[in-house]
C-alpha cells in the first residue's frame, strides 16, 4: 500500500510549492495548424437557449438558478483535434462545471463514450482544478468507470482566454493546454479505447453533489449568475460520414502521430508540477476494470 500511497502524496504536495512556474516549450504548436471558425459554423444550442449570448466570435453561456446551457456540434466525428479558448468566472464558483467534451450519450445513453476537459468550481482564493476523464461504453460489471487526472493550472484561467484541445485518432488521446500536452491515453486495447463516433459539447451546469470538495462546498446563487466565454472553435478531422479513407490529423509533425521528444517532455514537466490527482495511483480504486494502469 505505501507504494501507492506515497507517489500520490508527492503529487499533492508539488502544485503548492510549483504554483506559477511556467511549462517548458512543447516546439510544435497544433492549434496553429487549424483554422479557426465562428460558432455557428460548426455548433448549434442543446439546451438552455435563453442562457446563451452568441457574437461573431464565440458564445458565452452561464448557469443561474433556473437554468444551465449547453452546445452540441452539428455533425459527428470518429477522430480530430478539437479545441476552444475559454475564460472562466472568478471568484465563488464551486459546485459549478464549465465543460468542453466529447461524448455519443445521446446515441448511446447508458453506455455511451465521452472524454472530457472539465473545470470544477472552486472557493473564494483557491485555483481551478481542470480534469481531465475518458469513459469507454458507460460502464464495466455496473460500475462507472472514470479515468480521471486532475491538474492545477500555471496561470489564472479568469484572466483571459486559453487554449483547450482534444486529439483523438485511432491510437491515442492527447489533451492540450495553449499546445502543451498535459495528458496522453494510449489505446491499449479494444475494450479500454472509444471508437465510436462522438459529437463535441459545450455546458455549464450545477455539480453539487460532486465537483468541489467531493460535494462538500455547494453552488451559492447569491453568486449567481455563473458564466463561461467560449471562442476560437477549431474542429477539424473524420467526420462519421466521411469516406472510410480518411486519415486521421497529427499533432505533432509525424503523419503517425505520437509525440516529439520536445513534446513529451514539456507534458512530464506539468504532470511532474501541476497534476494533482491520478487515477491509477490511487489505491482505493478498484483497477480490476482499468487494465492500463496494471503496468
Amino acid at each position: 500500500m505505501a507504494f501507492f500511497f506515497l507517489p500520490l502524496f508527492f503529487i499533492l504536495i508539488l502544485p503548492l510549492t510549483n504554483a506559477g512556474y511556467w511549462p517548458p516549450s512543447p516546439g510544435y504548436y497544433p492549434s496553429s495548424k487549424f483554422r479557426s471558425m465562428g460558432f455557428y459554423q460548426g455548433y448549434r444550442n442543446l439546451w438552455g437557449p435563453a442562457h446563451q449570448s452568441v457574437d461573431n466570435n464565440g458564445i458565452t453561456i452561464w448557469l443561474d438558478r433556473t437554468s444551465g446551457s449547453g452546445f452540441k456540434s452539428v455533425k459527428p466525428f470518429r477522430s480530430g483535434y478539437f479545441g476552444t479558448s475559454i475564460k472562466l468566472q472568478p471568484g465563488y464558483t464551486a459546485g459549478v462545471i464549465t465543460a468542453f467534451y466529447l461524448s455519443n450519450n445521446e446515441a448511446h445513453p447508458g453506455y455511451h463514450d465521452e472524454v472530457d476537459i472539465e473545470f470544477l468550481g472552486t472557493t473564494f482564493g483557491k485555483p481551478y482544478t481542470l480534469q481531465t476523464n475518458v469513459y469507454i461504453r458507460g460502464s464495466g460489471d455496473g460500475k462507472i468507470i472514470g479515468r480521471e487526472m486532475k491538474f492545477h493550472l500555471w496561470f489564472n484561467p479568469t484572466q483571459d482566454f486559453h487554449h483547450y484541445a482534444i486529439l483523438w485518432t485511432p491510437r491515442e488521446i492527447i489533451f492540450f493546454v495553449d499546445d502543451v500536452p498535459v495528458r496522453r491515453y494510449e489505446r491499449k486495447s479494444i475494450a479500454t479505447f472509444p471508437l465510436r463516433p462522438m459529437w463535441v459539447y459545450g455546458s455549464i451546469w450545477d455539480a453539487s453533489s460532486w465537483a468541489t470538495g467531493d460535494g462538500k462546498y455547494k453552488v451559492d446563487y447569491r453568486y449567481q449568475p455563473f458564466f463561461g466565454k467560449f471562442t476560437n472553435f477549431k474542429a477539424s478531422g473524420c467526420s462519421a460520414y466521411a469516406q472510410a479513407w480518411c486519415q486521421p490529423v497529427s499533432a505533432s509533425p509525424f503523419r503517425s502521430g505520437g509525440l516529439t521528444t520536445q513534446q513529451s517532455r514539456a507534458m512530464q514537466w506539468v504532470q511532474s508540477h501541476y497534476l494533482i490527482y491520478d487515477y491509477c495511483k490511487d489505491y482505493k480504486r478498484d483497477h480490476s476494470l482499468t487494465p492500463e494502469c496494471w503496468h
